[in-house]
């Protein structure tokens, strides 16, 4: 799935991580004690306190790198949404939500494209390396009903098709979410 993401849509990622330093970065000393401790972060996060100007920056980019490695991020989206209100991991879920819609869609016009230069009927029975990890990894995405949705999307370029993929694609990510949260924590938030 991360081989359909652009160059720009990864800068955009890696934007959405760099603001999530940002916030850690402003956490007090009671809220680091709280905080999720993986690989010395809180060490990082007092480093960048008494920094100011391009040297700050310079760190805040370490911490967001030291994010993108690491395996933890969703535990600092839940702690931060816990403690400050962040509003982060949602904003991912629905950029994550667009791009799966995206992507389905236009591999779907590609094969539509490439149906009708051949001149043959296009079904909505399409190959897609897009659809298949996309269901692996949430399992509430049904497909079928995925492919009806982008079939009548690509025949009528009726919006209401779009944005009802963008409604199932979002629940299905919504609904995984609640479920990772449900069995790292024990309860629902």
């Amino acid at each position: 799935m991360d081989d359909t993401i652009s160059r720009s849509e990864q800068k955009r990622r890696y934007k959405r991580i760099e603001d999530v330093a940002e916030e850690l970065a402003e956490l007090t000393d009671k809220d680091l004690k709280k905080m999720p401790d993986e690989e010395g972060l809180a060490e990082e996060i007092k480093a960048i306190r008494g920094l100011s100007g391009g040297a700050r920056k310079r760190q805040v980019k370490h911490l967001s790198k030291l994010l993108r490695q690491g395996t933890f991020l969703d535990g600092i989206y839940d702690f931060l949404s816990q403690r400050k209100g962040s509003q982060l991991k949602g904003k991912t879920q629905l950029h994550e939500a667009e791009h799966l819609r995206d992507a389905m869609i236009n591999e779907a016009m590609a094969d539509w494209q490439h149906c009708r230069s051949m001149q043959i009927d296009w079904e909505p029975d399409w190959k897609s390396e897009v659809m298949g990890p996309a269901v692996a990894k949430y399992p509430a995405l049904d497909e079928d009903a995925l492919r009806k949705i982008i079939y009548q999307y690509v025949k009528s370029h009726n919006k209401l098709y779009y944005r009802e993929l963008f409604r199932l694609v979002n629940s299905a990510i919504d609904q995984f979410e609640r479920n990772r949260r449900i069995e790292a924590n024990g309860v629902e938030r």
